[in-house]
Formats: structure tokens, C-alpha cells, sequence
């Protein structure tokens, strides 16, 4: 496994001045800290923590002309190692070393100038609150609820307006304007979100955006250790994932390791000459910046996989801009590559996450992608990481799972995929009329396609998302076609990853595929809303059919080892009908999705190697139980999940 030695054996030659420090831990005497001292702008990561099996740490200092001091710590266990001047006077780079020896507390560190005075920058170290092996990731055992924040719930109108930030004012009939929902706004209805049966909650990114439109969404951070204050604070952000903590349920970060926004702090005084891809087009260019000038990224994924791409396609992809406002982070340079991973690790000991979301993942440089996710994995061996991969080819999802034997010999260290693939298969599949190569075939055949995937259940799946028209609207408004789609995508051995408001049919019809009305407010959110998810006010019978429906579903499946981890047999569709089974030892999961309008038996001698013959079956849904003999009445279209567990 690749990890940050990898990226620091690269620092060692990079042409940079450098100094080392001589004195050794057994003679240092710590200085006492007498009081806190800030003289420095920023410092980043702004604390750590003692006994990572990793005991280098790399701190970014940013100060005007801070370039040319010296700085000294005398602190016992921690030491300096290296001292890198940047193309900025303005910043420093320390590579500290914090030995087994180090104990939690606060030390000094200590800037001597040129002209021999001192600035004084407290920093502390902190002991981890749970060993390494206790941060627990998702699996195939969770139902994963994906919140875009702004749009769930507003728990406190006091924070929808920060003064002197760039975008000012909420206005709820604009899909690109903020609409005032906030993490206090998830950690109040976690109730809600329980009660429906999901396990871990991916809210979007709620780091700041401080951009002057489009700053709801969160994919164009500002600062990679602040939380947008619109949101909450860093207290809110603990709160909920403590709160989750609680009920057992997991808190997935959604971060982005390819760009940030335009207006993020750095922009406006670059450290290196190549802290961002095409730096130097944009620096000549910046008082006109706008998409006619930005060199944006070909979107041409393949180029990773590609045998035959070319070097100039290929770097198109990887360092052209994802838009304009979204300068393209080069991780080929050192400092950036361990600047984004010592993030991510303290994003995880702050919150004690549950696993990470990794947006746009074939975009940064796909070697350091595997050092990012490896460091990740070698400090915190049971917890996971999702990809996001946006092809329809199983062949490449697969080839950025782990272990995966590429031909290139390349190993993402990632332990999960999303599945696009299947998404368009399960959408399709429900659209077509039936014939032997459309329809349900299409279902069958993505499943057949597991083959390409490592580890089938560990990849994430889903119907729809925040970048795509809602299942609801993909499936023509049709409500049981809409059941088929979710009762299958939780019966699959996959993560399930389901997004806000589809347990009550939001959709996009007015403008489909239109991002602002993909992320409409959810109903009851806001105080004064006529209708009342939460609580049922004011739903339609189908929205409060959809509830229940998938509620049954989601807490059934938390506790079925068949559907967590069980075998999979599927049967190619026939007459409009598609069976596939989880088994276990002690359980065997039936689903049955028909697509005929009219009553349909269906013979049960084809399936005879389920072994259920003369065995009694609960459906989960209705509670009614069966016999299966010879043959199967199926009286309406729809899904039949049926489980020989005692209910």
C-alpha cells in the first residue's frame, strides 16, 4: 500500500531550501505555555494528534514574509525535521516529526525574523479519542440518506445570512439562491431519518463556500478547515456526528481532493508557481477570468484506463479546470498532495467519521489518488471510502476499487465505487417495453457484469442523486415502477444510497434535469411550510404509501444477513418477470418484480435449486405468508419480496 512516505521521499529532493534541526528528544526540556499566542496568520492543520503510525506531520504557514524566518520548538517528542521556503515570501512549510514520546498539550512554536524579532504561534496536540481501528466505515449492511443541507431543513434563520460574505440573502423560489438549511436543521429530524431505517447520512459538502453565486451546493470550497457559517458551526458539525454516533449510525464527509472555488484564500497569493493547474494562463488572465478563458477539463475519464490515450488528452482531463470558478489543484506538487491528505485524516479524528465521499475521483492525479486513499487506510484499516465515478461501463468503476487487477498494475487503495452503471440500468430496465434485449434484461445483465468488480457488495448504488433527475421523474411518475427500482436496489448485494425526499416521490417534471429543482427544499423543513414531510401534514396518499413502503424495506434490511452479506442467484427474466434471492444460512430473500399489468402465474419448478419447496414465506411488505408448492399467483405489477424468516 502507497502511502504519504511516498509523497515525503519526494520532498527530500524537491530544489528547495531546507534546514534540519539538531537537538535531540532526550535533551529537549519543553517550554511551558504560559499563554496562547496567535502572531501567525494561519497555520494548517490548525492541531493534531499524537500516535499515528505516521509520525511525520507537515504544517503550512501563511504570514507576510514569513518566508525568510527561522523557526525553533521546543517541545519533547516533536521536532523539526525540515523547513521549505516557497516561491511566496509568504509562506513556510515545517515537516515536523512527533514521536511515540510525544504527549498530548500545547507548545510554541517560535518565528525569528531578519531583523530579530520574534512572532509566537501556539499550537497544540491532542490525544485521539478512540483507537485507529475503531473508526468503523459503511458497508453492505447500511442504507446511506443523502442530504443536499441548504435544502433539507432550517432549524436557526439566524445563520442564513453571514455579513461580509460575497453571496447575500435567501431567497426559496430561486433554485440557485440559498434557501437556509443547516446541520442543526439534519441533527433535529435525525428521528425521522432513523425511523425510515437508514443507517449513515452523506450530507454534501458543508465546508465554506464564500463564492459570490451557487454557493449553496458546497463543491466550491473557500477553506478546507472552516465550516460554512450559513451551515453552523464546527460545534454543529460535532453535534451531528455525535448524535449519530449515538443511535449507531455513521457520518460520511463529502469531500473534494480535485478543486476548490475560486474565491478560496490561497488564490489571492499562491505559495508555488504550480499549486494549481494552468496557474500561469490564469494569473495572466485573472482580472477577465471566465470560461472562454479557463482551459476546462476534456471530461474524457477514459484516458485513465486507456491503453492507447494520448499524454495530451490525458493531462487535459487531469489538470484542465473542472469550470471556471474551479481552479484544478495540482497533487503533483508535494506540499499540495500532503496538505490534502493530512485534511482528510483531520476531518476524520474531528468528527470520528464513518467513511468519506470522494467527489469527481478520476480527475486528480490518479497516483496520488492512491497514496491519498492508502495513507487513509494504513492509519484506519476498517474504514472506507466511496469514488465517485460517473461511467456507465462496469469495467471502469471496477478498475478504481481495490485489488482490482488492472493491466496497468494500478491499485486505487479505494474500497468503493459508485455504480452509475446500474443506475441506468435499473432506469432503463423499468422504462422499455420487455423483449429480449431491453426491459429487465437490462437489470439482469448489469448484475451478470459483477464479475468486474473486486467486491460487488462494496460498491455503492443508487437510483438517483444530486446531479441527476430524480428516480421519480426518470421513471415517468409511475409509483410502482418507482418501488421496483428501490425494492431492488436494497435487495442487491451493494451499499444502498438513497436520496432525500425520494421516500415521498419529489421529482422535476417542470424542468427535468435541472439542478435547483433536483435539490427542491424538503416539505416541513421551514417554519410556515403547508405540508409537513416529517410529520405526514398534507401528503398525498401515494407520498404516504411511498413512506411507509420504504420504510418496512430499510428496517427490514438492517437486520437480514441475507441481504447483507448472502449469496446471490438471479434467473434471466421471462414473461415480464425477474427473480433474484439472497441466501443465507439461516434466511432465504425472495424478489420478485413483474412488470405485467394482469395476473401472471408463475411456475416455481425453475427455481427449484432455492430449495424452498413446501417452505412457508413472509412477504415483507404485507405480512401475508405463503406456501411455495408449484406455482405463484402474482395479481398486480409490482415487486413480492418474500423472506422464510419468522417475522
Amino acid at each position: 500500500m502507497k502511502t504519504l512516505k511516498l509523497i515525503l521521499i519526494t520532498l527530500l529532493v524537491a530544489t528547495v531550501f531546507s534546514c534540519k534541526e539538531t537537538t535531540s528528544e532526550e535533551s529537549v526540556v519543553s517550554e511551558p505555555v504560559a499563554e496562547i499566542q496567535n502572531d501567525i496568520e494561519k497555520v494548517e492543520p490548525p492541531h493534531w494528534w499524537t500516535g499515528f503510525k505516521n509520525q511525520k506531520l507537515q504544517l503550512l504557514v501563511k504570514h507576510s514574509n514569513i518566508g525568510s524566518a527561522i523557526p525553533k520548538i521546543n517541545y519533547s517528542g516533536v521536532s523539526i525535521a525540515e523547513v521549505y521556503k516557497a516561491d511566496s515570501p509568504n509562506y513556510l512549510f515545517l515537516d515536523l516529526e512527533i514521536s511515540e514520546l510525544a504527549k498530548s498539550g500545547q507548545f510554541n512554536i517560535r518565528f525569528q525574523l531578519e531583523d530579530a524579532s520574534e512572532l509566537i504561534q501556539t499550537y497544540e496536540l491532542k490525544s485521539r479519542e478512540k483507537p485507529a481501528e475503531d473508526y468503523i466505515g459503511f458497508d453492505s449492511s447500511d442504507a446511506i440518506y443523502l442530504i443536499t443541507p441548504d435544502r433539507f431543513a432550517n432549524a436557526n434563520p439566524k445563520n442564513d445570512e453571514v455579513e461580509g460574505l460575497l453571496q447575500q440573502g435567501i431567497d426559496r423560489t430561486d433554485g440557485y439562491a440559498r434557501h437556509g438549511g443547516d446541520l442543526e436543521g439534519i441533527t433535529n429530524h435525525l428521528d425521522y431519518i432513523e425511523n425510515l431505517g437508514f443507517t449513515a447520512v452523506w450530507p454534501c459538502p458543508v465546508l465554506i463556500n464564500d463564492m459570490p453565486s451557487g454557493s449553496y451546493h458546497g463543491y466550491a470550497m473557500t477553506d478546507f478547515y472552516k465550516v460554512d457559517p450559513r451551515f453552523g458551526t464546527l460545534k454543529d458539525y460535532k453535534e451531528l456526528a455525535n448524535n449519530l454516533r449515538t443511535r449507531d449510525m455513521k457520518l460520511i464527509m463529502d469531500q473534494v481532493a480535485n478543486h476548490c472555488g475560486l474565491e478560496h484564500w490561497w488564490m489571492k497569493d499562491l505559495p508555488f508557481k504550480d499549486w494549481v493547474n494552468y496557474q500561469e494562463l490564469y494569473e495572466e488572465n485573472k482580472d477577465n477570468w471566465d470560461w472562454k478563458t479557463t482551459k476546462t477539463s476534456n471530461h474524457r475519464r477514459t484516458t485513465n484506463q486507456d491503453p492507447y490515450a494520448s499524454k495530451n488528452d490525458y493531462l487535459e482531463m487531469a489538470d484542465g479546470w473542472f469550470v471556471s470558478s474551479m481552479p484544478d489543484l495540482n497533487q503533483r506538487n508535494p506540499f499540495m498532495a500532503n496538505y490534502i491528505t493530512q485534511n482528510s485524516i483531520w476531518w476524520i479524528e474531528t468528527l470520528g467519521l464513518g467513511g468519506i465521499r470522494q467527489d469527481t475521483y478520476p480527475y486528480p492525479d490518479k497516483a496520488f489518488m492512491s497514496n491519498w486513499a492508502g495513507a487513509i487506510m494504513s492509519e484506519y484499516p476498517n474504514f472506507s471510502i466511496v469514488g465517485e465515478e460517473w461511467s456507465y461501463n462496469p469495467l471502469l468503476i471496477g478498475y478504481w476499487q481495490e485489488g482490482h487487477e488492472n493491466n496497468d498494475k494500478y491499485d486505487s487503495n479505494l474500497k468503493s465505487s459508485m455504480d452509475f452503471a446500474m443506475q441506468k440500468n435499473i432506469s432503463d430496465a423499468l422504462n422499455e417495453e420487455e423483449s429480449w434485449d431491453k426491459g429487465l434484461v437490462k437489470m439482469y445483465e448489469g448484475l451478470a457484469n459483477d464479475f468486474a468488480y473486486t467486491s460487488p457488495k462494496d460498491i455503492m448504488a443508487f437510483t438517483d442523486n444530486h446531479d441527476m433527475s430524480r428516480v421519480f421523474t426518470q421513471l415517468k411518475g409511475d409509483v410502482v415502477n418507482t418501488k421496483m427500482a428501490l425494492s431492488y436496489l436494497l435487495m442487491m448485494p451493494r451499499i444502498p444510497q438513497i436520496y432525500y425526499g425520494t421516500e415521498i416521490l419529489m421529482d422535476d417534471f417542470e424542468k427535468p434535469g435541472d439542478h435547483g429543482l433536483i435539490r427542491t427544499d424538503f416539505p416541513g423543513g421551514w417554519q410556515g411550510d403547508s405540508v409537513n414531510a416529517f410529520t405526514g401534514e398534507g401528503l398525498s396518499d401515494n407520498q404516504k404509501d411511498m413512506q411507509t413502503f420504504l420504510t418496512k424495506m430499510l428496517n427490514y434490511r438492517k437486520t437480514s444477513d441475507a441481504i447483507h452479506d448472502g449469496k446471490t442467484m438471479h434467473f434471466a427474466p421471462q414473461d415480464g418477470v425477474y427473480v433474484m434471492a439472497r441466501i443465507s444460512d439461516n434466511e432465504t430473500v425472495v424478489h420478485i418484480i413483474n412488470k405485467n399489468e394482469e395476473e401472471q402465474e408463475l411456475e416455481l419448478s425453475r427455481f427449484e435449486e432455492l430449495g424452498l419447496s413446501g417452505k412457508t414465506l413472509t412477504n415483507i411488505i404485507s405480512k401475508e405468508t405463503l406456501t411455495w408448492n408449484s406455482s405463484l399467483l402474482l395479481k398486480t405489477k409490482g415487486s413480492t419480496i418474500l423472506t422464510t424468516k419468522t417475522q
